[in-house]
Order: C-alpha cells, then structure tokens, then sequence
C-alpha cells in the first residue's frame, strides 16, 4: 500500500459513526425509546456498540431479535426510529479529540473530501452540521444514496467517482472492519483505527 505522502492523495473518504462521532449515546436513546412505545424492553449500550455500522435496517431487525420481538414489528419500528432519532440527533454524542484537527489537517494537504456512511443521509447531514464537520466535506453519502452500502465497494467506487479522484489515490478513513473490507474491494487505500482521522490528518501533513 502506498505511503501517506500528501502530493500522493488528492481525496479522502471519511466514516462517520465511531470514527468522527461517537454517536452510541444518540442509538441508545433513540433505539430505547423506539422500544419504550412499542411496549417492548430496552437494550444495553454494549449490544448497541457491537450492533450499528451496517444501516439501519439492520439495527433495528437486530434490536427487535435482541428483546424477542416478532419480527412484524419492523415496519412500526422503523417508522418510530426515524422520528425519535432525528429528535435527538447529536444530542447525546461527541466528536472524538483530535478530529478538528485531522479533518483540517487534510484540507490543508490539499484533498478533497467525501463523508460516506451507513447511516441515512437525513441523519448524516444534520449531525455534521450540528458537530461543525459539514465545512470540511465536498460531498456526504448516507447510507440510502447507493444500491449497497459498506462492506460493498460500491459506496466507495460511488464516491470515488463523484469526487472525480482514482480509487488508489482516494484514502479511505475508517473505524471498522466495514471500512476496510469496502476499502480494499475497491482499491482505496485505508487508515483504519479508533483515531484514524487524527492519525490520517497527521500523515497527509
């Protein structure tokens, strides 16, 4: 893999959830009061923390198994996720330390950047811009803008193209195994760690 070398990459990729934001106290509140109305029990934040990452659709189905409800119940659920996590959204969440800076640090390095992740563009959007973030990005992706999402390539790919930069001069910034599954089917570079933006940001420097 190549070296981070800022005259190298001419754009990043960068997740959202777990790698910008820690955003597991706005699933904890959103998820159990989604739970609350359909009469059914709460579930744990270590559940929560092992279970986003892979959309929506498949928290939810994973959270009603996790308290045994039947699986009918989706469509109810879905419908009250939507409403209570955009109540909260970034509410009950931080931006990990560093992530400013990192973010900045790539800006000045001269890439351009794209958020890409899981979570549905209309609760992407406003917490980057509820957390100061959106100023840094060229373009976000939720989860909702492409026929897959991650671990597929496809997102990065999508990106990749709508950012107009190469797959291999496009570094992909990521928390989980996720990122680097897509990132390396699609041929993107990766720096993945629980502070891969600061970490990434230092390096582009």
């Amino acid at each position: 893999m190549p070296t981070l070398e800022p005259t190298y990459f001419c754009a990043a990729i960068v997740d959202l959830d777990g790698t910008m934001v820690d955003t597991v106290g706005d699933f904890e509140a959103a998820l159990n009061t989604m739970l609350a109305e359909l009469g059914l029990p709460a579930v744990h934040r270590g559940f929560i923390s092992k279970t986003v990452g892979k959309g929506s659709e498949h928290l939810i189905r994973s959270t009603l198994a996790q308290v045994g409800a039947d699986a009918a119940l989706y469509e109810a659920a879905w419908a009250a996720y939507q409403r209570c996590y955009l109540a909260i959204n970034g509410q009950f969440s931080t931006v990990y330390p560093g992530v400013l800076e990192g973010l900045q640090q790539l800006a000045d390095a001269g890439l351009t950047l794209a958020c890409l992740t899981n979570k549905p563009g209309a609760f992407a959007r406003p917490l980057l811009a509820a957390k100061g973030l959106d100023k840094f990005f060229a373009q976000v992706f939720g989860g909702d803008a492409f026929a897959r999402k991650k671990p597929d390539p496809l997102p990065l790919l999508e990106a990749c193209r709508a950012l107009g930069s190469l797959p291999a001069r496009t570094l992909m910034v990521g928390d989980s195994a996720n990122d680097a599954q897509a990132a390396r089917a699609a041929g993107c570079p990766v720096r993945w760690s629980a502070t891969a933006t600061t970490t990434a940001g230092r390096s582009a420097r």
